[in-house]
């Protein structure tokens, strides 16, 4: 059987919410707060749906390691991420 390498960009928007919430341990409304928030903002196919990049998991990893391990809220996370120039 024939192997197929594939490769997907890492700003490919692909990962729908709840695959990305399952990625990174993240609840869906969490992931929608980051997104208000302008921390992680996802690519909007249509109205409602948001589709996540490999960069945005990357990105939400780090958030999520912010949030659980350092204890940082939103607004802290925001102003991190804007002091290392993301």
């Amino acid at each position: 059987m024939p192997v197929f390498d594939v490769y997907i960009s890492p700003d490919e928007p692909v990962y729908v919410i709840s695959v990305a919430c399952k990625l990174v341990g993240l609840p869906i409304w969490t992931l929608r707060q980051l997104d208000k928030a302008g921390i992680v903002c996802p690519k909007r196919i249509g109205k409602k749906s948001r589709l996540y990049s490999l960069k945005d998991i990357k990105r939400l990893e780090y958030v999520h390691f912010l949030m659980e391990d350092k204890h940082v809220n939103i607004h802290g996370i925001r102003i991190i991420l804007e002091k290392e120039g993301d």
